[in-house]
């Protein structure tokens, strides 16, 4: 029931989403009818589908092929639609600014247009056109009114009006105020000043948009970079200083991350000639069937102590079993609530919590209830939340992966309120808190503000 309540307001959330993305893409920018809206509609429509079908096809046991087929463009289309909505948002306040800065600059096209006219035709009316003559009286001395025989009053012809070359300042003045009204509000009249807006802000969201998540695409599958961190113990023997553990974590081999992500991944680990490895959960996002080959560069891991994994969440829903007795065969030795001896500090591990569904939880008691506590203690440990066990335990060190440092920012935030700590090194008590953003990425592979790391965790001891 609130599995099925979470779905549908996820898929509400995702139909608002699109609906606002496409009114601000397409709708404000493009006409009815025209091919461009069709093909922005239609997309509108199927690109949700392949999200949808590239977060289920998996859990409903779709063929492995149809998942591949849908995880590129369903996946990369969730990162696009984050960043793309972001950016609109954002478009939202550059929106108003720049319609204002048309308007003025349409405005004081205007009254330059204005004062123009205007200055024409007064230059005209004063340029040299005499008055008309309202009547003409001939030349010559005037007729006597006292003859004896009346003169007939004679008028002459009157002589032709001269044209005048301009208007009377009345016309002129009138022909100005007729052309000013006539003008356009702006000189962006094909477009629109409303249309122009949408366009401009629009387009700066898709470059935006789409730049982002090719930055964030090419940093996964670059391959992650190296860390390094230095972790003094207070119980780690003079003999153990300066042990190198190399920590991956989150490397989610999967319908898109598949052997040649794995195989980048060992090629960085064993550059870094680490002590131990250790291998901190979520391996995998589906079945030892469809992804047993692509995790078998696992096999070439060197390490002088060993490489070592514990179960992550994904493990319980790609089928955790299988998996642990898959990279039992590929040389690693998994740590089911275990601990084991090394030289100078005991190393445990326990189950994820995911576990507890299959009987299969996390058991501190089991892993670390009747060891020496004069050791130092390292567990491994998927996810952050198990801390307050550790400091219970007596645990010196801590770590874990699961949080992917947010992946994708802002998601960093949403990590925050569900783990103790994102990424980085942080103390609890007695117990250090070491937690990886991971080598690989969960759904889109993109990452954006939280880089993908190995870490190499050297161990330092204060009596040295």
């Amino acid at each position: 029931m609130i599995f099925a309540l979470v779905a549908l307001v996820v898929l509400a959330l995702l139909a608002s989403v699109h609906r606002y993305v496409w009114r601000r893409l397409v709708g404000d920018t493009t006409a009815p009818g025209s091919a461009l809206r069709t093909a922005g509609t239609v997309a509108a429509f199927v690109l949700p589908l392949l999200s949808v079908g590239a977060m289920t096809s998996g859990r409903i046991g779709a063929p492995f092929w149809l998942q591949q087929v849908l995880a590129w463009p369903g996946f990369l289309w969730l990162a696009t639609l984050l960043y793309l909505t972001l950016a609109l948002l954002v478009g939202e306040f550059v929106r108003p600014v720049l319609r204002r800065v048309l308007e003025r600059r349409a405005a004081a096209a205007a009254d330059r247009t204005t004062a123009a006219l205007s200055s024409e035709a007064v230059a005209t009316t004063t340029g040299g056109t005499r008055p008309r003559t309202e009547e003409l009286v001939p030349a010559g001395p005037a007729p006597s009114t006292t003859s004896a025989d009346p003169v007939p009053e004679t008028t002459p012809p009157a002589e032709p009006e001269p044209e005048s070359s301009a208007p009377d300042p009345a016309t002129a003045t009138a022909t100005a105020d007729a052309s000013t009204a006539g003008a356009p509000a702006t000189p962006l009249a094909h477009p629109s000043r409303r249309l122009f807006v949408s366009r401009v802000v629009g387009g700066a969201a898709a470059a935006a948009g789409l730049a982002t998540v090719g930055y964030g695409a090419a940093d996964v599958l670059s391959g992650p970079t190296v860390k390094r961190v230095t972790v003094p113990l207070a119980k780690l023997p003079r003999a153990a200083h300066g042990f190198r553990i190399a920590v991956v974590s989150d490397i989610h081999i999967g319908p898109i991350l598949g052997r040649a992500h794995t195989r980048r991944i060992v090629d960085t680990i064993n550059s870094t000639s680490p002590d131990l490895v250790a291998v901190v959960g979520d391996l995998v996002d589906g079945s030892v069937a469809d992804l047993g080959s692509a995790a078998e560069p696992l096999a070439g891991l060197r390490a002088r102590h060993g490489s070592f994994f514990v179960t992550g969440n994904h493990e319980y829903f790609s089928g955790a079993e299988q998996w642990v007795n898959h990279v039992r065969e590929l040389g690693l030795i998994p740590l089911e609530n275990a601990r084991v001896e090394m030289g100078g500090f005991d190393l445990a591990g326990v189950n994820d919590i995911a576990g507890e569904t299959e009987g299969q939880g996390p058991d501190f008691g089991r892993a670390l209830g009747d060891r020496d506590r004069s050791r130092a203690a390292v567990l491994l440990a998927h996810q952050p939340v198990v801390i307050h066990d550790a400091v219970e335990h007596g645990v010196d060190l801590q770590l874990s992966g699961h949080t992917h440092g947010g992946q994708l920012w802002p998601g960093n935030y949403l990590a925050e309120l569900a783990n103790p700590t994102v990424a980085g090194l942080e103390r609890y008590g007695d117990t250090q808190l070491f937690v990886s953003r991971g080598a690989g990425a969960w759904g889109p592979p993109v990452r954006v503000g939280a880089p993908a790391d190995i870490t190499v965790v050297q161990l330092a001891s204060r009596q040295a």
